[in-house]
């Protein structure tokens, strides 16, 4: 954050605790600006909320909670996110908030897996192409949801076959399964009825091809409103944090507010209240199955946002005295009480749907674009004033969506602006624009008639597997490289005390052995993809594996060649290769000070066991007791920073 610069009256002894550093102007005595922070916190927690809370909230843990035993499912949903979700998050905002880096540069702490970083970027790149089409199908819904064309079956797409609200209302027919996408060729063949609001999403939005191999033509109003989303992702991040963090007021908190209302009207319905006891009545027989265990902890991998490298640019724009241990618990917290909220919403208008058509519930539930698409629109055109139901419901799916689009994008941008200062710092607008335009060229072929199976694909295999590798190196390089004591003494600097054994347990033992197991689960359930009842030809997975792996190749070609870069023998290249580069630290000199002076205290696992130095001594601690132990002199010093800190932060927020 700029602002005009003071001139300060302060003492000497005041002068030396500042060093170079001028908290009022953000800038260095040295003439270099400061990274910029959030102007109030409240815009950081909405960013992350914001981010976190994305459109697997609405249309995959609802289905996912009904489908794996309804209310027992919470019970390895909170577990994994006690013992994965949270302490992962913890990590990687404390990671960035400490270090004010991106998610490339951060691994100073450890060159040689800095092909992680690039891995994130590669990841998220994919997620941004594809992502940004469901928001294009958003603004496309928002277009018609003042005449509501899916409603009737009048227009000039509909089939013989077709069957509007009017028609199940009168003769209870009701929809046919619809829990999935269909083949619409096959349906055709098969006479069936098709709900109005598929024929809609089918034969006019997608205008859908009989598969991948028949792309087809572009689509050009999909292509206008996925142009539009793109201009507005380029305006929300054009002046980073600056215009980002002002943009989360409304996208963060609308969300909340349409839940609310769709809730409140939800719950009114007819059949409201049987939808929900469907979705939270407990199937305990279900836990003793190991499937549903690892769709818990898989669901609270995706669903908090970790790994992606976004939480940890954000946290990145912290100050460095921010409460992170508050953040990493409240926003996980929000983030799962928001797909328990969606679960009730989801649900409610289900039984309505089943009240109304005289079908089971299990004969109308979906997830996916199934979901929000087809099954919510005709819902919600039962509804008294349904245009404006239908306005709230899908400009609510835009801000969801957005929010975690220009968060990853910004988290890009940032990134590889950290890692290669002197070319994108001076052009990074220019470097968005250009960014958000090659984006939307490789969007072009998910707007097309085959445009839902390229998504498809993408959604399979882009996050595979990366992000659990992501996740694995991430807790072993801090934990057992870095030092899980020296990231502890790290985080006190932060937060002026140290995190409990808890933490410690769970980021060197729990959570990766945790992400092992479900690597495992992962590797031994997965099936080749299919869309409903279509499957992909060969050449299509194969492309899919080849999105699976660009993001993992990084690791080892970073590696090696930061290898190759080293001098001396290949231990001491390794060695060297492994430990945090000079410049690792806190961005403000005061803060960097008071890191080297703990790395003197704490060192690594890495350190103790396999290079076998010993820490060395403090000066300041070289006079006392040759036989005092090193825990003590590490308390001592861990108090004497704590004094130093607190009294800089004190001085600052005085003047």
């Amino acid at each position: 954050m700029d602002v005009p610069k003071q001139s300060l009256n302060v003492c000497p002894k005041r002068a030396v605790l500042l060093s170079q550093f001028d908290p009022l102007t953000m800038q260095r005595e040295d003439g270099k600006k400061q990274r910029a922070t959030w102007n109030k916190q409240i815009e950081f927690i909405l960013s992350c909320v914001g981010y976190a809370v994305g459109l697997g909230n609405i249309w995959r843990f609802p289905y996912l909670c009904y489908k794996s035993g309804g209310g027992a499912f919470l019970i390895p949903y909170f577990l994994f996110l006690l013992i994965c979700g949270i302490p992962q998050f913890f990590l990687e905002m404390s990671l960035g908030q400490f270090a004010s880096l991106g998610f490339v540069a951060v691994w100073k702490i450890s060159p040689i897996f800095k092909g992680i970083g690039f891995g994130m970027a590669i990841i998220s790149l994919i997620a941004c192409v594809y992502y940004n089409v469901v928001i294009a199908w958003s603004l496309y819904y928002i277009y018609y949801s003042y005449s509501m064309p899916w409603s009737s079956c009048n227009n000039s797409w509909n089939t013989p076959n077709c069957v509007s609200q009017d028609d199940s209302i009168k003769n209870r027919m009701g929809f046919l399964n619809s829990t999935q996408p269909k083949d619409f060729l096959s349906s055709s063949l098969n006479v069936s009825k098709m709900m109005s609001s598929e024929e809609f999403w089918l034969f006019h939005v997608l205008r859908q091809s009989a598969g991948i191999d028949t792309v087809g033509a572009l689509q050009w109003p999909l292509v206008f409103t996925l142009f539009t989303a793109w201009a507005i992702v380029f305006v929300c991040v054009a002046k980073g944090i600056k215009t980002s963090g002002k943009v989360v007021y409304v996208t963060a908190t609308l969300p909340y507010f349409v839940l609310a209302c769709l809730f409140i009207r939800g719950v009114t319905l007819p059949g409201s209240w049987n939808g929900i006891q469907f979705f939270l009545k407990p199937k305990w027989s279900k836990l003793l199955t190991f499937k549903v265990w690892g769709d818990a902890a898989t669901q609270i991998f995706y669903s908090s946002g970790t790994t992606w490298g976004a939480l940890l640019t954000m946290a990145s724009h912290n100050k460095f005295d921010n409460n992170v241990y508050r953040d990493s618990l409240l926003i996980p917290l929000v983030n799962s009480g928001t797909s328990i909220l969606s679960g009730f919403v989801v649900f409610s208008y289900l039984g309505f749907m089943s009240y109304e058509t005289g079908k089971g519930i299990e004969d109308v539930v979906a997830q996916g674009p199934g979901l929000v698409f087809v099954v919510y629109p005709e819902a919600i055109s039962r509804l008294p004033l349904s245009a404006i139901w239908a306005f709230s419901f899908f400009f609510m799916l835009f801000a969801v969506g957005l929010d975690t689009q220009f968060v990853k994008f910004e988290s890009i941008v940032r990134a590889l602006a950290d890692e290669y200062p002197t070319f994108f710092q001076k052009r990074k607008t220019l470097f968005s624009a250009v960014l958000c335009l090659l984006l939307f060229v490789l969007g072009l072929p998910c707007v097309t008639q085959g445009g839902i199976y390229v998504v498809q694909l993408m959604d399979w295999y882009s996050a595979a597997f990366s992000l659990m590798f992501f996740s694995l190196f991430e807790t072993i390089v801090v934990a057992w490289i870095y030092g899980v004591d020296r990231f502890a003494l790290d985080i006190s600097l932060m937060i002026k005390r140290k995190p409990s054994l808890w933490w410690k347990l769970c980021w060197c033992y729990i959570t990766p052995a945790s992400v092992t197991v479900l690597l495992l689960f992962i590797v031994i359930n997965h099936t080749a993809i299919t869309y409903g009842n279509y499957k992909y030809p060969t050449w299509s997975i194969v492309i899919g594996w080849i999105l699976a792996t660009c993001s993992i190749v990084p690791i080892p070609t970073v590696a090696f060649w930061t290898l190759v870069r080293k001098k001396g023998s290949l231990k001491r290249r390794i060695i060297n290769s492994l430990r945090p580069t000079a410049d690792w630290g806190p961005a403000s000199e005061k803060n960097k000070n008071l890191y080297k002076k703990s790395t003197n205290v704490v060192s690594s696992r890495f350190g103790k066991a396999f290079l076998k130095e010993k820490p060395v001594s403090m000066q300041n601690f070289t006079e006392k007791s040759n036989n005092e132990t090193q825990e003590n002199r590490a308390k001592q010093f861990l108090y004497s920073i704590r004094s130093e800190s607190e009294t800089v932060f004190s001085i600052s927020k005085r003047d």
